[in-house]
């Protein structure tokens, strides 16, 4: 039943104790998360490293900093932040995509704790290596670092690592005993958390006059409209009907023949692809940027953002990466031997092999609108900024970011409330149960 009174579904959330249990105790790990994120890390000086991203104006570096709530740019113990965690994730992911061994090991529940277990071992090697460039990265800022040296390279990789893993061990403490993914959730809260300067910041702008209000209620008009377009991108889904006959089930009981549907999401690569994508535009002003060479720092200039080989390379690398990843976290294959071990067939379809690749060809189709859609919102931030001749850009990445994670919390607390036939915060319509889909990387 929808909620019509949003106000008696928060009430329904307080009525509800193993739910507040789980909101409590999801607050308390994210304000014990914030706190640590205002712990600088010592030999540092934090003044110089803010400076120095400040001037740098975005890249990789500012889109790894916002992930982490601007940690890298403050220098603190969470500098990391949940980032290793998320690569080892990723990187698993992929590995059990292409490794039988893996794969196999995936399938049942010691196996798959075994492959957490890897997991962590592959976050600690990766704040580990993170830790240390990032320490040689300090090193090289003019001031930022008081006493530079193999001491400061040693303590930076220590507290560095350290944080890491504490905050991985926070995003495990949400997933298993709070509300939501552990992961995500602490990437949204980092994303969020530095809204509110902004809109401070763009006030400032009017109150300056760098910023007309003409252009600030067009661009408020446009990031309204584009929130509207990603929710509904995010929540949209094709539908697949499929039959379940009547079927004798254990000591003699009969399960009722049922028609129910497969959604298949538009977007199901989620905000890998423009992360991937905007990894690899960088490499040529990070390599120019570290070797001071003259010639590369002009040749990386074509790849700059605003030019026609950055759209044109940015598209073609989205579109690219949302069928690679798309193709790497849905098996269609396993969908068909899932739905015909259940007894269950698509309507028209011949169950087994014709079912998945009838499967793959609809995952296919709607695909290309789904990366459409990634690259407009990559891409969206930069006409913007023209458009509307503003000194900052709208980010469509954490947007995106921020509304599926929301979605999916809420679908969540909806759930925990259905179960105590209370009423939830969404219409029927609105939820989607998303395929068996590894939410680990957060994303």
């Amino acid at each position: 039943m929808a909620q019509a009174n949003p106000l008696a579904a928060a009430g329904n959330i307080y009525r509800t104790p193993e739910l507040w249990q789980k909101i409590t105790f999801t607050f308390l790990c994210l304000v014990i998360y914030r706190v640590g994120s205002h712990v600088s890390a010592p030999g540092v000086d934090v003044t110089a490293m803010m400076d120095f991203f400040a001037s740098q104006g975005g890249g990789l570096l500012g889109l790894y900093d916002l992930f982490v709530g601007g940690n890298l740019s403050r220098s603190t113990i969470f500098a990391l932040g949940i980032m290793p965690y998320i690569s080892a994730s990723i990187f698993m992911q992929i590995a059990a995509a292409v490794v039988p061994a893996l794969d196999k090991l995936n399938k049942d529940e010691e196996g798959r704790k075994r492959i957490t277990q890897w997991t962590r071992y592959g976050t600690v090697g990766l704040a580990a290596v993170q830790g240390y460039g990032y320490a040689l990265f300090t090193s090289g800022i003019t001031g930022a670092v008081v006493n530079p040296g193999s001491g400061f390279i040693f303590q930076m990789v220590l507290f560095l690592t350290t944080g890491a893993l504490f905050v991985m061990w926070l995003g495990e403490q949400i997933t298993e005993r709070g509300l939501g993914n552990g992961a995500s959730l602490l990437i949204f809260f980092s994303i969020v958390e530095r809204f509110i300067p902004s809109i401070f910041q763009t006030f400032g702008f009017v109150a300056t006059g760098a910023v007309s209000l003409l252009s600030l209620l067009g661009m408020t008009a446009v990031m309204a409209l584009v929130v509207a377009g990603v929710v509904a991108m995010t929540l949209a889904a094709r539908r697949i009907a499929i039959q379940i006959p009547q079927r004798t089930m254990a000591k003699g009981r009969q399960r009722e023949a049922a028609k129910n549907f497969i959604p298949l999401r538009i977007n199901t690569a989620g905000v890998m692809p423009i992360i991937f994508a905007q990894s690899i535009i960088v490499v040529p002003g990070a390599i120019a940027q570290f070797s001071g060479n003259q010639r590369l720092a002009q040749f990386s200039e074509y790849f700059a953002p605003g030019t026609w080989v950055y759209f044109v390379l940015s598209a073609v690398l989205i579109m690219f990466f949302t069928y690679f990843y798309t193709s790497i976290i849905f098996n269609p294959v396993e969908l068909a031997e899932n739905l015909k071990k259940q007894g269950g067939f698509i309507p028209g379809i011949k169950p087994g092999a014709k079912t998945a690749e009838y499967i793959d060809q609809v995952v296919t189709r709607i695909t290309l609108p789904g990366a459409a859609f990634l690259t407009a919102i990559a891409l969206l931030p930069i006409f913007l900024a023209d458009l509307f001749a503003v000194p900052f850009q709208f980010g469509g990445t954490s947007l995106l970011i921020v509304v599926g994670v929301a979605l999916d919390t809420m679908a969540q607390m909806q759930q925990h409330l259905l179960l105590r036939k209370y009423d939830g915060f969404m219409k029927k319509g609105a939820r989607v149960r998303f395929r068996g889909r590894n939410v680990q990387q957060g994303f």
